[in-house]
């Protein structure tokens, strides 16, 4: 009879919890997919943020290796007549590095400093918070784009000053010039980052760009040995990071460095630069981890 109960032994099996190896592929529930690194996810990010800047490659790239080459022509016909030498060079030669690691340097703080800015203000900024990130994740995958946009601009500026009448960039010690050229992108990236977390407009970009780094970046030798300063200046200098940089970058293609007299200094500048970017990455990760100014 239809209205008969039926025996358990001839009901239906019961579809079995979707787990390892289950129909569909999905885990039990509560079971993490994601056990240690999120790389897909590491790379989707890198590749939006890289993706992001490419897409305006004229504005992003092109634009600022020709704004900094102005820099060569200007300070160079000013400069650099009736055979002015610098460090053993002709003017030309000496400015060139520190040009280049000065627009990779800048370009890395601006990628890295609109990204979290433009998400808070177009209300899009869940985009970087929803996903199955990590803050350490998260703030990889940022800076490595910024540093990527630097690599372009510097290669790009590379390419266009050896077209320059009396520029040589043969490299003295390629290690520094990797070194110091990557801990710049990478100093600027993580401040930018700071500076996207803590602005709440584009003004405050702006005077952080204007106010702090085109200062430092003007201030720190990219145009004249610290040498030539007065005592008291020169102190002052070796305060700012900007400097060991820009000094230790064009140590790699000259061989010589106003930042001390033996290697030992140059290595000695490139230990520092590499420890203020770990107390800076340890800055930006905890705040980050306490979601100021993005989730509150």
């Amino acid at each position: 009879m239809s209205d008969q109960p039926v025996p358990a032994s001839a009901a239906p099996p019961s579809h079995p919890p979707m787990g390892k190896g289950a129909q569909g592929g999905f885990p039990a529930q509560g079971v993490p997919v994601i056990h240690q690194v999120n790389w897909l996810g590491l790379w989707t990010l890198y590749m939006k943020e890289v993706r992001r800047f490419f897409k305006v490659q004229t504005q992003t790239i092109w634009a600022p290796a020709i704004t900094t080459l102005l820099f060569l022509v200007i300070f160079t016909v000013a400069m650099g007549r009736e055979g002015r030498t610098v460090l053993g060079v002709n003017f030309a030669t000496f400015v060139a590095p520190g040009l280049i690691v000065m627009g990779m340097m800048q370009n890395a703080f601006a990628n890295a400093s609109f990204s979290f800015l433009a998400g808070k203000i177009q209300g899009t900024i869940i985009d970087y918070l929803m996903p199955p990130l990590s803050e350490g994740e998260l703030m990889l995958a940022m800076c490595a784009a910024a540093v990527t946009r630097a690599v372009l601009v510097g290669l790009a500026l590379a390419g266009a000053m050896l077209l320059w009448p009396g520029v040589h960039l043969g490299m003295a010690h390629p290690w520094a010039v990797v070194w110091f050229g990557l801990m710049g992108a990478i100093l600027l990236s993580l401040v930018g980052l700071l500076t996207s977390l803590w602005a709440e407009k584009f003004d405050h970009n702006a005077a952080v760009t204007n106010f702090v780094i085109a200062p430092l970046s003007l201030l720190s030798g990219t145009f004249y040995v610290i040498d030539n300063l007065s005592p008291a200046f020169q102190a002052v200098s070796r305060l700012n990071p900007f400097f060991y940089v820009i000094s230790g970058f064009r140590f790699g293609f000259l061989g010589q460095s106003d930042i001390g007299s033996t290697n030992t200094a140059v290595l000695h500048g490139a230990l520092g630069l590499g420890l203020l970017n770990l107390v800076v990455a340890l800055v930006l990760y905890r705040l980050l981890r306490s979601g100021w100014k993005l989730k509150s």
